[in-house]
């Protein structure tokens, strides 16, 4: 559940409190700042806590601001002055909490952590609409029964930093985005980012799950990827042990993600004791399926038949399978997320783990590591090391901590100028996440001394779990 804090004053402010309270759903905390009694509400609801003191005063708002994590403010007051005076004391104690104004005043804000909603023009567009032969912009179209919906991207969210052409969209679709106020040219490439808005088109139960994806922060992985759980095992490939250690990590996998189904597709299948052992750890479950290939179409073809008809979100494979040219020239183009078993249990994991590298790749997947990570209920641990000096991390490690806040779970972050990689050797009993580059599958020398990329490195190990989400690479 988010908290919003709101502070209001002035001749809007009694009608808006009680269409807050009449659009509450209980999935809100809020804290109310008044000064006149004629705002609260008659009706006093567990979820709202009020407070009443003049909202300019820094000491007082200070005192909310530190009680509790606010997801974001909304601001409705009846003087200029009072406006600006709250806005300088929030950014003061909070430079980056979202803020949401009412603006009679034409105030010239240029600010990405504030969005101005101009209220003269609110009312003249509100009263053009009632005019005869104007259309209403996504208004009473269709079936009117919601065919069409407006979503903003919040900060956090599992759907931000996502390219569109890697969004599972069933029954409905992305048809605009608006950023900054301009219309984007849609594209499978475009990368969904915070406070964008995007225009959906489909069924309006769907809308209704999708609108409510995109708004939570936490709990939703392999989505936005897709639904189910996808283990590919090649027994011909496999010693009995990996195999045993494959279906193991995938059981555990299901019963700790948010995902519906686990899908097991075995290829070329060995011993009848093997298969046995495998159907007999999943006897009854009904949310796993397990699928046979007794005729060796290929790893190629059966990626393409599964992944058109199986909604798979999270794809798990062995180390082996990554060595094998076949399956890795499949792998590069993979626009869902693979898991690559490591030697450690997963059961054992204490620490989600990353290695910051290149800050447009790791702002890719940020979200996804918050989200693995409260689902696993594992620690968040960052390495921050750069030996050479080369790049200031400084923006991304605030940008991981603001999503920290977000999902209200702590991080650690190491950092040093020590080599990231040799730090990395002493962990144990981590996760690690890493963005999913094509560098990774190609050929590479033998001596890894004469590499200094942290992400190629790590994915030549074969210790760790490690989660690779794929990226835009430009």
């Amino acid at each position: 559940m988010k908290k919003i804090l709101v502070i209001l004053d002035g001749i809007v402010a009694k009608n808006l409190m009680q269409r807050i309270v009449e659009s509450n759903t209980g999935e809100n905390y809020y804290d109310i700042v008044y000064v006149n009694d004629a705002i609260v509400p008659q009706q006093k609801l567990s979820n709202f806590t009020f407070y009443k003191f003049d909202p300019t005063s820094k000491s007082k708002l200070a005192m909310v601001l530190d009680k509790d994590i606010h997801y974001e403010v909304l601001i409705v007051l009846n003087s200029k002055d009072e406006m600006l005076s709250v806005i300088e004391n929030i950014k003061s104690h909070k430079h980056n909490l979202q803020m949401n104004i009412l603006d009679y005043w034409n105030l010239e804000i240029d600010d990405p952590y504030i969005n101005v909603y101009k209220g003269i023009e609110v009312l003249a567009n509100g009263m053009v609409e009632r005019l005869p032969n104007i259309p209403v912009v996504a208004q009473n179209i269709g079936l009117k029964h919601g065919e069409i919906m407006e979503i903003r991207i919040p900060f956090g969210s599992s759907y931000a930093y996502r390219y569109i052409g890697s969004i599972e969209q069933k029954n409905w679709r992305i048809f605009a985005l608006y950023r900054n106020e301009k219309l984007e040219d849609l594209k499978p490439s475009l990368i969904l980012k915070p406070n964008d808005t995007i225009l959906v088109i489909g069924e309006p139960k769907v809308l209704m799950q999708v609108y409510s994806a995109i708004g939570k922060t936490r709990g939703q992985f392999p989505m936005p990827f897709g639904h189910n759980l996808y283990l590919y095992l090649d027994l011909y490939l496999m010693a009995k042990n990996r195999v045993e250690k494959a279906v193991y990590e995938a059981k555990y996998l299901h019963k700790h993600l948010k995902n519906k189904k686990l899908i097991i597709r075995i290829t070329r299948p060995t011993t009848v004791g093997i298969m046995d052992f495998i159907k007999s750890e999943f006897k009854k479950d009904e949310t796993v399926e397990i699928i046979i290939d007794y005729h060796n179409l290929g790893f190629s073809k059966i990626r393409r038949m599964d992944f058109k008809k199986l909604d798979i979100g999270l794809m798990m494979l062995t180390n082996e399978m990554f060595k094998n040219k076949e399956i890795a020239s499949e792998l590069i183009n993979s626009k869902v997320p693979l898991f690559k078993l490591g030697k450690e249990p997963i059961g054992s994991t204490k620490n989600t783990l990353i290695v910051l590298n290149d800050t447009k790749s790791y702002e890719q997947i940020s979200p996804i590591v918050f989200d693995v990570s409260s689902q696993l209920k594992t620690k968040t641990k960052i390495f921050d090391m750069d030996p050479v000096g080369v790049e200031d991390k400084s923006k991304l490690l605030d940008h991981f901590e603001n999503l920290s806040k977000i999902f209200s779970q702590k991080i650690e972050v190491v950092s040093c100028e020590k080599n990231p990689i040799r730090q990395l050797r002493q962990e144990e009993n981590i996760l690690q996440i890493l963005p999913l580059k094509k560098s990774m599958f190609q050929k590479r020398f033998s001596w890894n001394f004469l590499y200094t990329n942290s992400d190629l490195i790590s994915f030549d190990m074969s210790k760790y779990n490690q989660l690779l989400i794929p990226i835009i690479e430009d």
